[in-house]
Protein backbone atom coordinates (compact mmCIF):
# COMPACT_ATOMS: atom_id res chain seq x y z
CA UNK A 1 0.00 0.00 0.00
CA UNK A 2 1.30 3.61 -0.92
CA UNK A 3 1.31 5.73 2.09
CA UNK A 4 2.36 9.22 0.35
CA UNK A 5 2.04 10.58 -2.43
CA UNK A 6 4.63 13.85 -3.06
CA UNK A 7 3.60 15.57 -6.29
CA UNK A 8 6.56 17.89 -7.71
CA UNK A 9 6.00 19.82 -10.71
CA UNK A 10 9.24 20.38 -12.51
CA UNK A 11 9.48 23.30 -15.39
CA UNK A 12 13.01 24.34 -16.66
CA UNK A 13 14.27 24.58 -12.76
CA UNK A 14 17.70 22.09 -14.42
CA UNK A 15 20.13 24.49 -12.28
CA UNK A 16 17.96 23.61 -8.74
CA UNK A 17 16.40 20.19 -9.89
CA UNK A 18 19.22 17.97 -8.59
CA UNK A 19 18.84 19.42 -5.16
CA UNK A 20 15.12 18.69 -5.22
CA UNK A 21 15.62 15.22 -5.91
CA UNK A 22 18.29 14.48 -3.40
CA UNK A 23 16.32 15.50 -0.92
CA UNK A 24 13.58 13.32 -1.71
CA UNK A 25 16.10 10.14 -1.95
CA UNK A 26 16.72 11.35 1.49
CA UNK A 27 13.26 10.90 1.86
CA UNK A 28 12.45 7.29 0.55
CA UNK A 29 10.30 4.61 2.16
CA UNK A 30 8.94 1.77 0.24
CA UNK A 31 5.40 3.10 0.67
CA UNK A 32 6.06 6.29 -0.57
CA UNK A 33 5.61 7.59 -3.77
CA UNK A 34 7.12 10.49 -5.58
CA UNK A 35 4.94 12.26 -8.82
CA UNK A 36 7.27 14.27 -10.74
CA UNK A 37 6.10 15.90 -13.94
CA UNK A 38 7.82 17.40 -16.30
CA UNK A 39 5.96 20.33 -17.50
CA UNK A 40 7.66 20.16 -20.83
CA UNK A 41 11.00 21.66 -19.66
CA UNK A 42 13.31 22.88 -22.19
CA UNK A 43 16.24 23.06 -20.61
CA UNK A 44 17.50 19.91 -19.65
CA UNK A 45 15.37 19.32 -16.56
CA UNK A 46 13.82 16.56 -18.58
CA UNK A 47 16.67 14.29 -19.07
CA UNK A 48 16.97 15.00 -14.97
CA UNK A 49 13.96 13.67 -14.33
CA UNK A 50 14.18 10.59 -16.65
CA UNK A 51 17.21 9.09 -14.73
CA UNK A 52 15.66 9.86 -11.69
CA UNK A 53 13.09 7.66 -12.88
CA UNK A 54 15.37 4.58 -12.64
CA UNK A 55 17.53 6.13 -9.75
CA UNK A 56 14.87 7.26 -7.30
CA UNK A 57 12.50 4.87 -5.23
CA UNK A 58 9.55 5.40 -5.67
CA UNK A 59 9.98 7.57 -8.57
CA UNK A 60 6.83 8.17 -11.20
CA UNK A 61 7.62 10.32 -13.79
CA UNK A 62 5.04 12.20 -16.39
CA UNK A 63 5.62 14.63 -18.83
CA UNK A 64 3.36 17.42 -20.36
CA UNK A 65 3.53 17.86 -24.44
CA UNK A 66 2.81 21.44 -23.90
CA UNK A 67 3.59 23.31 -20.81
CA UNK A 68 0.07 23.90 -18.88
CA UNK A 69 1.64 25.83 -15.69
CA UNK A 70 1.81 24.97 -11.95
CA UNK A 71 -1.74 24.22 -11.36
CA UNK A 72 -2.05 22.08 -14.60
CA UNK A 73 1.04 19.93 -13.27
CA UNK A 74 -0.09 19.67 -9.66
CA UNK A 75 -3.42 18.07 -11.17
CA UNK A 76 -1.45 15.66 -13.46
CA UNK A 77 -0.14 14.35 -10.31
CA UNK A 78 -3.10 14.21 -7.97
CA UNK A 79 -4.58 12.03 -11.05
CA UNK A 80 -1.81 9.90 -11.10
CA UNK A 81 -1.43 9.42 -7.04
CA UNK A 82 -2.44 6.14 -5.13
CA UNK A 83 -1.37 7.39 -1.70
CA UNK A 84 -3.18 7.88 1.52
CA UNK A 85 -1.73 10.97 2.14
CA UNK A 86 -0.77 13.56 -0.75
CA UNK A 87 1.90 16.38 0.00
CA UNK A 88 3.41 18.90 -2.75
CA UNK A 89 6.89 20.09 -3.44
CA UNK A 90 7.86 22.18 -6.08
CA UNK A 91 10.87 21.47 -8.26
CA UNK A 92 13.49 24.29 -6.88
CA UNK A 93 12.77 23.68 -3.43
CA UNK A 94 13.96 20.92 -1.04
CA UNK A 95 13.51 18.94 2.35
CA UNK A 96 15.20 17.86 4.87
CA UNK A 97 16.22 13.94 5.27
CA UNK A 98 13.21 11.92 7.08
CA UNK A 99 10.84 15.24 6.96
CA UNK A 100 8.10 13.16 5.01
CA UNK A 101 8.03 10.45 8.05
CA UNK A 102 7.87 13.05 10.50
CA UNK A 103 4.94 14.84 9.03
CA UNK A 104 3.13 11.75 8.10
CA UNK A 105 3.79 10.37 11.82
CA UNK A 106 2.37 13.38 13.12
CA UNK A 107 -0.28 13.72 11.05
CA UNK A 108 -1.51 10.15 11.34
CA UNK A 109 -1.64 11.09 15.02
CA UNK A 110 -3.71 13.93 14.74
CA UNK A 111 -6.51 12.12 12.48
CA UNK A 112 -7.30 15.39 11.10
CA UNK A 113 -8.30 16.55 7.45
CA UNK A 114 -5.03 18.51 6.65
CA UNK A 115 -2.11 19.81 8.35
CA UNK A 116 -0.27 23.21 7.81
CA UNK A 117 3.74 23.56 8.48
CA UNK A 118 5.97 26.19 9.13
CA UNK A 119 8.77 26.27 6.79
CA UNK A 120 11.83 28.09 5.86
CA UNK A 121 12.85 30.43 3.51
CA UNK A 122 15.69 30.54 1.98
CA UNK A 123 16.99 33.54 -0.62
CA UNK A 124 20.79 32.78 -1.64
CA UNK A 125 22.96 31.72 1.60
CA UNK A 126 20.00 34.02 3.77
CA UNK A 127 17.67 31.54 5.72
CA UNK A 128 14.36 33.22 7.27
CA UNK A 129 11.29 31.39 9.45
CA UNK A 130 8.18 31.65 7.87
CA UNK A 131 5.10 30.76 10.71
CA UNK A 132 1.76 29.30 9.60
CA UNK A 133 -0.29 32.79 10.94
CA UNK A 134 -2.41 30.43 13.81
CA UNK A 135 -1.75 30.35 17.04
CA UNK A 136 -2.05 26.59 18.50
CA UNK A 137 0.32 24.02 17.10
CA UNK A 138 -0.95 20.25 18.00
CA UNK A 139 -4.30 20.96 18.18
CA UNK A 140 -7.08 20.16 16.06
CA UNK A 141 -9.76 22.91 15.02
CA UNK A 142 -11.99 23.92 12.60
CA UNK A 143 -10.44 25.20 9.30
CA UNK A 144 -13.70 27.20 8.66
CA UNK A 145 -12.44 29.35 12.38
CA UNK A 146 -9.34 30.08 10.72
CA UNK A 147 -10.27 32.72 7.96
CA UNK A 148 -11.53 35.13 10.05
CA UNK A 149 -10.75 37.91 11.16
CA UNK A 150 -11.00 40.27 8.25
CA UNK A 151 -8.47 42.58 9.18
CA UNK A 152 -5.87 40.22 9.93
CA UNK A 153 -3.36 37.48 8.35
CA UNK A 154 -4.70 34.49 9.05
CA UNK A 155 -4.29 30.90 7.58
CA UNK A 156 -6.02 31.60 4.36
CA UNK A 157 -3.13 34.10 3.29
CA UNK A 158 -0.59 31.56 4.12
CA UNK A 159 -1.61 29.79 0.90
CA UNK A 160 1.65 27.70 0.16
CA UNK A 161 0.32 24.51 -1.03
CA UNK A 162 3.53 22.72 0.08
CA UNK A 163 3.36 23.67 3.23
CA UNK A 164 1.68 20.90 4.73
CA UNK A 165 -0.18 16.99 4.10
CA UNK A 166 -3.42 16.42 2.64
CA UNK A 167 -5.53 13.09 3.50
CA UNK A 168 -6.71 11.20 0.52
CA UNK A 169 -10.33 11.93 1.78
CA UNK A 170 -10.17 15.51 0.17
CA UNK A 171 -8.99 14.27 -2.92
CA UNK A 172 -11.78 11.93 -3.01
CA UNK A 173 -14.46 14.62 -2.04
CA UNK A 174 -12.98 17.09 -5.01
CA UNK A 175 -11.15 19.52 -2.83
CA UNK A 176 -7.47 18.62 -3.86
CA UNK A 177 -7.82 19.76 -7.36
CA UNK A 178 -6.41 23.26 -8.39
CA UNK A 179 -8.22 26.06 -11.01
CA UNK A 180 -6.91 24.26 -14.33
CA UNK A 181 -4.66 27.00 -16.09
CA UNK A 182 -3.84 28.58 -13.55
CA UNK A 183 -0.49 30.09 -13.65
CA UNK A 184 0.04 32.54 -11.00
CA UNK A 185 -2.33 32.59 -7.37
CA UNK A 186 -3.31 29.09 -8.03
CA UNK A 187 -3.01 27.75 -4.48
CA UNK A 188 -5.60 31.05 -3.44
CA UNK A 189 -8.99 29.74 -4.24
CA UNK A 190 -7.60 26.29 -3.02
CA UNK A 191 -6.92 26.83 0.26
CA UNK A 192 -10.04 29.11 1.00
CA UNK A 193 -11.71 25.99 -0.69
CA UNK A 194 -9.64 23.29 1.72
CA UNK A 195 -10.73 26.40 5.10
CA UNK A 196 -14.40 26.33 3.94
CA UNK A 197 -15.29 22.86 3.04
CA UNK A 198 -12.51 20.08 4.92
CA UNK A 199 -13.53 19.22 8.70
CA UNK A 200 -10.38 19.23 10.31
CA UNK A 201 -6.70 20.40 10.34
CA UNK A 202 -3.91 21.50 12.83
CA UNK A 203 -0.87 23.37 12.41
CA UNK A 204 2.69 22.06 12.97
CA UNK A 205 5.69 23.57 14.06
CA UNK A 206 8.07 21.50 11.64
CA UNK A 207 10.81 23.77 10.14
CA UNK A 208 12.21 21.45 7.35
CA UNK A 209 10.68 22.30 4.07
CA UNK A 210 12.88 25.00 2.43
CA UNK A 211 10.94 26.67 0.02
CA UNK A 212 13.58 28.96 -2.55
CA UNK A 213 13.44 32.29 -3.36
CA UNK A 214 14.59 34.50 -6.07
CA UNK A 215 15.12 31.88 -8.70
CA UNK A 216 14.83 33.86 -12.08
CA UNK A 217 12.27 31.63 -13.88
CA UNK A 218 9.79 32.00 -11.21
CA UNK A 219 7.07 34.20 -12.13
CA UNK A 220 7.27 36.07 -9.45
CA UNK A 221 10.10 37.99 -11.05
CA UNK A 222 8.90 37.39 -14.17
CA UNK A 223 6.68 40.78 -15.32
CA UNK A 224 4.76 39.12 -18.35
CA UNK A 225 0.88 38.82 -18.32
CA UNK A 226 0.89 35.34 -16.79
CA UNK A 227 1.44 37.16 -13.60
CA UNK A 228 -2.25 38.67 -14.14
CA UNK A 229 -3.59 35.36 -13.28
CA UNK A 230 -4.03 36.57 -9.96
CA UNK A 231 -7.08 38.46 -10.78
CA UNK A 232 -8.81 35.20 -11.94
CA UNK A 233 -7.85 33.59 -8.95
CA UNK A 234 -9.23 35.96 -6.77
CA UNK A 235 -12.54 36.61 -8.73
CA UNK A 236 -12.88 32.67 -8.37
CA UNK A 237 -12.50 33.46 -4.24
CA UNK A 238 -14.59 36.00 -3.99
CA UNK A 239 -17.20 34.20 -6.26
CA UNK A 240 -17.12 30.96 -4.45
CA UNK A 241 -17.25 32.97 -1.04
CA UNK A 242 -20.11 34.44 -1.99
CA UNK A 243 -22.00 31.13 -2.63
CA UNK A 244 -20.87 30.00 0.85
CA UNK A 245 -23.31 29.88 3.60
CA UNK A 246 -21.84 32.16 6.02
CA UNK A 247 -21.19 34.86 2.93
CA UNK A 248 -21.75 37.57 5.09
CA UNK A 249 -19.25 36.79 7.67
CA UNK A 250 -16.52 35.99 5.42
CA UNK A 251 -17.14 37.95 2.28
CA UNK A 252 -15.42 41.05 4.13
CA UNK A 253 -11.76 38.91 4.49
CA UNK A 254 -12.27 38.24 0.74
CA UNK A 255 -12.65 41.48 -0.66
CA UNK A 256 -10.25 42.60 1.81
CA UNK A 257 -7.48 40.56 0.33
CA UNK A 258 -8.38 41.35 -3.13
CA UNK A 259 -7.28 44.44 -2.68
CA UNK A 260 -4.27 43.77 -0.50
CA UNK A 261 -3.39 41.86 -3.45
CA UNK A 262 -4.11 44.36 -6.20
CA UNK A 263 -2.23 46.81 -3.96
CA UNK A 264 0.69 44.96 -3.77
CA UNK A 265 0.59 44.96 -7.53
CA UNK A 266 -0.08 48.52 -8.21
CA UNK A 267 3.09 48.81 -5.98
CA UNK A 268 5.42 46.92 -8.09
CA UNK A 269 3.92 47.95 -11.83
CA UNK A 270 7.44 49.29 -12.63
CA UNK A 271 8.25 45.35 -12.94
CA UNK A 272 6.00 44.75 -15.40
CA UNK A 273 6.04 45.23 -19.16
CA UNK A 274 4.47 48.12 -20.16
CA UNK A 275 1.63 46.75 -21.92
CA UNK A 276 0.96 44.47 -18.78
CA UNK A 277 1.60 47.16 -16.68
CA UNK A 278 -1.48 48.81 -18.54
CA UNK A 279 -3.71 45.57 -18.36
CA UNK A 280 -2.90 45.15 -14.91
CA UNK A 281 -4.72 48.85 -14.06
CA UNK A 282 -7.31 48.13 -16.86
CA UNK A 283 -8.37 44.34 -15.63
CA UNK A 284 -7.90 45.71 -11.68
CA UNK A 285 -10.30 48.26 -12.25
CA UNK A 286 -12.63 45.84 -13.65
CA UNK A 287 -11.98 43.57 -11.06
CA UNK A 288 -13.10 46.49 -8.42
CA UNK A 289 -16.08 47.39 -10.11
CA UNK A 290 -17.43 43.55 -9.82
CA UNK A 291 -17.01 43.84 -6.12
CA UNK A 292 -20.11 44.57 -3.82
CA UNK A 293 -19.39 48.34 -3.34
CA UNK A 294 -20.27 48.42 0.43
CA UNK A 295 -17.38 45.96 1.32
CA UNK A 296 -14.80 47.38 -0.71
CA UNK A 297 -15.69 51.07 0.90
CA UNK A 298 -15.23 48.87 4.15
CA UNK A 299 -12.34 47.26 3.27
CA UNK A 300 -10.51 50.64 1.95
CA UNK A 301 -11.13 52.09 5.24
CA UNK A 302 -9.40 49.38 7.33
CA UNK A 303 -6.13 49.13 5.37
CA UNK A 304 -3.47 51.72 5.83
CA UNK A 305 -3.09 55.01 3.75
CA UNK A 306 -0.85 54.15 1.02
CA UNK A 307 -2.44 50.95 -0.25
CA UNK A 308 -5.75 52.49 0.16
CA UNK A 309 -4.89 55.28 -1.87
CA UNK A 310 -3.71 53.09 -4.55
CA UNK A 311 -6.47 50.89 -4.63
CA UNK A 312 -8.90 54.36 -4.21
CA UNK A 313 -7.05 55.60 -7.60
CA UNK A 314 -7.57 52.55 -9.65
CA UNK A 315 -11.20 52.55 -9.07
CA UNK A 316 -11.64 56.50 -10.17
CA UNK A 317 -10.56 55.08 -13.26
CA UNK A 318 -12.76 52.91 -13.21
CA UNK A 319 -15.67 54.96 -12.43
CA UNK A 320 -13.85 57.10 -15.67
CA UNK A 321 -14.29 54.76 -18.10
CA UNK A 322 -17.60 53.79 -16.91
CA UNK A 323 -18.93 57.40 -17.63
CA UNK A 324 -16.88 58.05 -20.57
CA UNK A 325 -18.25 54.48 -22.16
CA UNK A 326 -22.07 55.86 -21.62
CA UNK A 327 -21.39 59.45 -22.53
Amino acid sequence: MVKLSVIVPFYNVRTYASDTLRSLRANAREDFEFILVDDCSTDGTAQLLRRAEDELPGAVLRRHETNGGLATARNTGLDAARGRYIAFLDGDDWVAPGHYARLLALTEALGCDFVRTDHVRANGRARTVRRVPHGPRGVVGDPRDAILPATRTTSVDYAFAWAGLYHRRLLDRGLLHFTDGLRTAEDRPWIWRLHREAESFAVLGLLSHFYRRGVATSLTQIGDVRRLDFLRAYDQVVTDTAADRDADLLLPKAVRTYCAVVAHHLGAVDAFEPAVARELRSRGAAALGRLPQRLLDEALDSMDVQRASRVRGLRRRAVLTKRTAAA
